[in-house]
Order: structure tokens, then C-alpha cells, then sequence
């Protein structure tokens, strides 16, 4: 086991020991046959993956579904801290063995599941992904991939070390819409794209909002310690599960982390961007009292604006600027598109401007159209990319075989290496929209200033570091819960 990933403190030795000795044991794959073929991570090609879901409600059931579907996939294990969210996984695949935490269900069962798929609120994501790598298990996450700039790093490095299959559950990468943009833009339809516009409606839970000073029972069936994880401990609230801890900073991240990996995704594919250069934000307030905002640390803001500058790609002819609104915000709508035209699909959107003319998408990149939408009539260009089969729905089935085939052997839609710096850049975001909204005291006079909200944060990417607003650099790795480790 690699101690500079996965460490656990003093106080969790035993935790640390069995998922040790269960990463040794996996390390051979001496006991489960079709593992003995190949080596780790390697499967004979007419076995099923066996699969275990850690998070199998809501979101994470129907990802199960997704690979069960597949008809390549067996759902060996459940694993959820919440008793009432797995009852219809339980239901749906009744030979699956049921456990509440994911590091027992590693410690005991790592020898009978060859693939790990994770969709658990974003602040654990990273932990049991770890945790599964480490073991030689191919892994599924739901997006954002990690709840940090520091997590998002460590994975892509670990799957790359571990040798194990990837994919994020943007599932609109194996979309159809992406590959046309990407088809129109390198045939040089739209020109040089240097500046490129996102947008959304979320979020649709509370946020800008104070936490609740009741403190009510925790429902039966829910185990809060291990709902929380990773994150500091705070009393049991009402309506946090099972959808409104994305509003919430110590667990989720915002309308961003909800919908930036799958907006955000096409133009990281159409113009090859990486790692952005530089970022800022503005954000909507909370009035208090006349003239003073409120402020409230531990939820995102209701709406924000961010904007990431990104170097020159071998797909541009210079710095692409990106801007990200949430909230109700869009930007102005294109000349080119008529007064009672959709712009987007009616919440979001994705609008690139070329110098030779403008496309735009909807969510998924779904719908892709050129600008004016007469241009759609009159340009035809030639079909340059192969479409997963199932498009964006085929992102399932795309993962569970590409871990048949076993690391290396077949391409993925959104595999760490693509997701993990994808992932940074909506981190990224969210770092800015964290720091513009941090009040210091006036110098003079009363109230509060805002100085986070007007800079421009200088990042280097190397040593993921702000070189010139130190406030902002606690936002990039925190620390985990005291007996949950450290990524190193």
C-alpha cells in the first residue's frame, strides 16, 4: 500500500490494518480464477465485472441500473449509510450483500468484487475512490470526481500508479452532441474560439442560507457519523439528505459541482484546455441589514459568476477565457439568435464565440446548433469521431467493458487522466466564488470589505497553489476528520 495516498492516523490503526492487509491479499488475486488469467485488474473477457455500489440511492441506484444493464455486470455488494436509500437496490438485485460502511465491506469482501462504483455525497468521494484503487479495483465516480483541487490530483495520479480503469459519471462525454462540436470546430466552421460562455439555473436547493440551530433526532437507519465521513462533525439537521448538502461547503460544491463536469466538459474537449492560468468571481448577497451583507461560511452563495482565463492549446490561437453563471444568471444572447429562439436549452447552456461565428449546446452538449440556426441547413462536415454506441446513456456499459478489457486497452469518455483536470477547473471555480465571498473588517468606518471578490487569483498549477491571495489556498486541500486519514 502506498502510505504518501492513503494514511490513517493514530486513531484508526485498525482501519488502517484491514484495508492493508485487504490490499495485499488483492495485490495477487490468487484466490478469485479469472483474476489468476491475467494479473490485477485483468478479467477473463466472458466473465461479468462484480461490481460493489457504495451511495446506492437516488443517483448511485440508477448508475447500478446502468451497468446491470449493461449485461456485463453483476451488482455484487451495496454499501449506503442510510437504510432507507437502499431499499430499492435491495430490491432490484437481492443477491447483493448489504453493508453500511465501505470499509468494512473492503476489509471482507475485497476478494469478490472486481470494480467499485461511488456515489456518496462529493466531500467522500475521494477517500473510498482511493481506498478501491489501492485495492487494484477499477472505479466509477459520480461527478464532480472529488470535493477538492488536492483530491482531484491524488486520484489522477493513483489510477494512473494502480493501473486500474476510470471513468466520472459525466455521462454526457459519451454523448453525441460533444463529438459534433468537436467535428465543426477542428473543420474550422466557427473560427478560433477565444471565448466561451456557461451557464445555469441551479442551484434548485437553498444556499446563502445560515445552518439550522435545531438539532433533531437522527432518523432511524441512518448512520450520521458515517454520512458525514470525512467532513467536520456537526449535529444531525433536517432536509440536508437526501439532495440539499450540495449547498453546503463542508459537503458538497454548489451548482458547480452539481452541473460543471457536464457543461464544462465539451469545451475542455472541443479546445483541449487543461489547467487554467487564472480566476475571479463575483457573487449574489444576502442582505442583512441596510447596506451590510450577510454572511454565512458554510453555505455557497445563491448565485455566481466566475471567470478562468486558460493558456493557448494546440486547438487555439491564443488564451480561451470561460465564463461560469449560476443561479438564474445567462449571458447576453447572440445576435444570431432569433428574439423566440431557445438559447441553450431554457436553464442551461453552453455558447462557444469563434471568429468566423458561434455554436452553442445544451446541457450534455446535447442539441449542438451553429449560429444563426440556418447555418445547420447549410454546413456539412464529415463524421472524423466514432460515437460510444448508446451515446451519453452508453457511458455505463462504455466503463464496465473497458474494465473487462483491463487497464490501457480501450479508450473511455471521461477516465481520471480527462476527468481529473476537468474536475480542477470546476474546483477551481468554486475557490473563487469561496474567497469572494470572505468578509475582513474595514480599515475605517464600520462593516465588512470584500477584498476576495476584487482579485484575480494567480494559480500555478504545479504546485496547485494562489501565489497571490494566500486566503484562498485553504480551500485547495483540507483536512479530514480526525480518524478518516489523510490523501497524503
Amino acid at each position: 500500500m502506498d502510505k504518501n495516498l492513503l494514511s490513517q492516523d493514530n486513531q484508526s490503526n485498525s482501519r488502517r490494518n484491514f484495508i492493508k492487509t485487504a490490499a495485499v491479499a488483492a495485490a495477487g488475486f490468487t484466490i478469485v480464477p479469472r483474476h489468476v488469467l491475467g494479473g490485477k485488474g485483468y478479467l477473463a473477457p466472458s466473465d461479468k465485472l462484480v461490481i460493489a455500489g457504495v451511495g446506492v440511492g437516488g443517483k448511485g441506484r440508477s448508475d447500478l441500473y446502468n451497468f446491470h444493464q449493461s449485461g456485463k455486470a453483476e451488482i455484487g455488494f451495496l454499501c449506503d449509510v442510510d437504510d432507507r436509500m437502499v431499499a430499492t437496490s435491495k430490491e432490484r438485485f437481492p443477491k447483493a450483500k448489504y453493508y453500511k460502511d465501505w470499509r468494512e465491506m473492503f476489509e471482507k469482501e475485497s476478494k469478490s468484487f472486481d470494480a467499485v462504483s461511488v456515489s456518496t455525497p462529493d466531500h467522500n468521494h475521494a477517500i473510498i475512490a482511493m481506498g478501491a484503487m489501492q485495492l487494484g479495483k477499477h472505479v466509477y465516480v459520480q461527478k464532480p470526481m472529488t470535493h477538492d483541487i488536492y483530491e482531484a490530483r491524488a486520484l489522477t495520479k493513483a489510477a494512473q500508479r494502480y493501473k486500474v480503469v476510470t471513468q466520472m459519471g459525466n455521462q454526457g462525454s459519451s454523448g453525441d452532441g460533444v463529438r459534433q462540436l468537436r467535428e465543426w470546430y477542428d473543420a474550422g466552421v466557427i473560427g478560433d474560439v477565444h471565448t466561451v460562455y456557461i451557464w445555469t439555473n441551479r442551484p434548485v436547493w437553498p444556499q446563502g442560507i445560515p445552518w439550522s440551530k435545531e438539532k433533531p433526532p437522527v432518523p432511524a437507519g441512518l448512520d450520521w457519523d458515517l454520512w458525514l465521513g470525512t467532513a467536520p462533525y456537526k449535529d444531525y439537521v433536517d432536509k440536508l439528505i437526501p439532495g440539499s448538502w450540495r449547498g453546503w461547503w463542508d459537503y458538497g460544491t454548489g451548482a458547480l459541482g452539481d452541473l460543471g463536469c457536464h457543461l464544462i466538459e465539451a469545451p475542455f474537449r472541443v479546445l483541449n484546455l487543461k489547467y487554467a492560468l487564472d480566476v475571479q468571481a463575483s457573487v449574489s448577497s444576502v442582505f442583512v441589514d441596510f447596506g451590510e451583507r450577510g454572511f454565512f461560511p458554510d453555505s455557497c452563495p445563491p448565485a455566481s459568476h466566475a471567470t478562468l482565463t486558460f493558456p493557448k492549446t494546440d486547438k487555439t490561437k491564443g488564451k480561451v477565457t470561460m465564463h461560469w453563471m449560476d443561479g438564474g444568471i445567462k449571458p447576453e444572447r447572440p445576435e444570431e439568435l432569433g428574439p423566440d429562439e431557445l438559447f441553450g436549452d431554457g436553464n442551461s447552456g453552453i455558447l462557444f464565440i469563434g471568429t468566423k461565428g458561434k455554436m452553442m449546446a445544451s446541457e450534455y452538449a446535447a442539441n449542438p446548433r451553429l449560429l444563426p440556426l440556418s447555418r445547420m441547413n447549410e454546413v456539412k462536415v464529415k463524421q472524423t469521431l466514432a460515437r460510444v454506441p448508446g451515446s451519453a446513456e452508453g457511458h455505463y456499459a462504455q466503463w464496465v467493458e473497458g474494465a473487462i478489457a483491463g487497464y490501457g486497452n480501450m479508450e473511455l469518455s471521461s477516465p481520471f487522466d480527462l476527468a481529473g483536470p476537468l474536475t480542477e477547473a470546476v474546483l477551481m471555480a468554486n475557490l473563487a466564488i469561496r474567497v469572494a465571498d470572505i468578509p475582513r473588517p474595514r480599515k475605517s468606518g464600520k462593516g465588512n470589505e470584500y477584498p476576495g471578490a476584487n482579485t484575480k487569483l494567480l494559480w500555478d498549477h504545479q504546485n496547485m497553489r494562489v501565489t497571490n491571495y494566500d486566503d484562498a489556498n485553504q480551500y485547495v486541500k483540507r483536512e479530514y476528520r480526525k480518524g478518516w486519514g489523510t490523501l497524503g
